[in-house]
């Protein structure tokens, strides 16, 4: 089996690949800017960016059995850089379709949406039904793709499936250019011993999954048979809903007070208009009835990545 990651370099792209071999993965492509980090014989690194199409077809070569498309400008860039938002989230995304089209197998196409895509007036727990509305360009960018995706399945140049991602907590590493980036930031600095900046309301409710459930739900994702999928080919995954106050008491109780006392809460109008804008909850019984997974609470989250640091 040859799967392809776009994004494979990434946080998550990189963790995706981790489990695929540990899976039994036959032989994967990493497509990114730099080389994935894992040194796997069955890794194979495509070193440039997904809006070439040279390097696109590199690829996917002559054939592919999954293609997981993770590659794109994320929320914060895609606000300040118009143009290269649209390019790669939209333009690039589209490409990449069109060299699967060319395939001699329709591949099973994974494409990570977000939440992002919805905004304005929403209920409590967002239904499955609910009208995209993104008050952000990341999310129209994304938007746009989830149709690009279930017009290319409808004409069966794809088996695709657009699973629209919780906010990933906690991420490792550096802060990324995301708008969500604080999510992360007020749990990983603190326990690293620096400062962090929480810029939305403490009562903001968000929608979360830690980085092992999101992993274990994009497997489960190219697994899933094309007629439980059916002809609605976006599916919303389980998360938890958590406000910035219940991550900071949560990160009192298990890293202790002096690390929740480095988190000082400095509103941003710029990350709070495009946070805000985001649903806290879903109803995902369509995606519980496929066999896709959640987090438990917000202390199992935290206690996933403390394991982590212990770890490192």
């Amino acid at each position: 089996m040859k799967i392809v990651v776009t994004g494979g370099a990434g946080f998550l792209g990189s963790r995706l690949i981790a489990a695929l071999l540990a899976d039994g993965a036959g032989r994967i492509v990493s497509l990114d800017r730099v080389a994935c980090p894992l040194d796997d014989p069955r890794v194979t690194s495509v070193i440039g960016s997904i809006d070439d199409a040279d390097t696109v077809a590199q690829a996917l070569g002559e054939g592919a059995d999954v293609v997981y498309h993770l590659a794109a400008v994320l929320s914060g860039q895609s606000e300040e850089d118009f143009d290269t938002g649209l390019h790669i989230n939209v333009d690039a995304t589209r490409l990449i379709l069109e060299q699967c089209r060319r395939l001699p197998r329709p591949p099973r196409f994974v494409f990570t949406s977000s939440l992002a895509v919805f905004g304005g007036q929403m209920p409590e727990v967002v239904p499955e039904t609910m009208a995209t509305l993104p008050q952000s360009s990341y999310g129209c960018g994304k938007a746009i793709g989830e149709l690009l995706v279930s017009e290319y399945s409808r004409k069966g140049f794809v088996d695709g499936l657009t699973v629209r991602l919780p906010t990933i907590c906690v991420r490792p590493g550096a802060p990324n250019s995301a708008a969500s980036s604080f999510v992360s930031g007020i749990i990983r600095e603190p326990v690293a011993g620096l400062p962090s900046d929480c810029p939305v309301p403490v009562d903001t409710r968000l929608w979360i999954s830690s980085p092992g459930t999101a992993i274990a739900n994009l497997l489960r994702a190219a697994r899933l048979d094309s007629a439980a999928i059916g002809l609605h080919r976006v599916l919303d995954l389980p998360g938890i809903t958590v406000t910035p106050a219940q991550m900071l008491d949560a990160l009192e109780r298990l890293a202790g007070a002096p690390a929740r006392a480095r988190v000082t809460l400095t509103r941003d109008p710029r990350v709070e208009a495009i946070v805000c804008s985001w649903p806290g909850a879903f109803d995902v019984a369509r995606a519980d009835a496929l066999g896709f997974a959640a987090d438990a609470d917000f202390d199992a989250v935290l206690r996933q990545y403390l394991d982590e640091v212990a770890a490192a």
